[in-house]
């Protein structure tokens, strides 16, 4: 299969309809097939998104790129008082 990006939204309109499909006694691979995605694939995204509405999942993912970045500026600081230190303590 060829490997593509879904958003939030997609994801939980596919989930949607593999719950249909399942109720109306679909099995799991042949859900996934319908849907063109991967079994684990489906697993990932009913564990990380099942209950969510399309909102909840789109905050979720800024909320997870917006710490990504504060991680990534405190890292930053931290080398930077690191570098201040040596520099204060003369080992330059």
């Amino acid at each position: 299969m060829a490997r593509r990006r879904h958003t939030p939204e997609q994801i939980i309109r596919k989930l949607r309809e593999a719950e249909k499909l399942l109720a109306e006694g679909a099995t799991i691979p042949q859900v996934a097939k319908q849907l063109e995605i991967s079994e684990q694939t489906y697993h990932r995204w009913r564990n990380q998104y099942g209950g969510m509405k399309a909102d909840d999942a789109k905050r979720l993912k800024e909320l997870e790129k917006q710490n990504a970045r504060l991680k990534r500026i405190v890292a930053d600081q931290a080398l930077d008082l690191d570098a201040m230190r040596e520099v204060a303590r003369g080992n330059f």
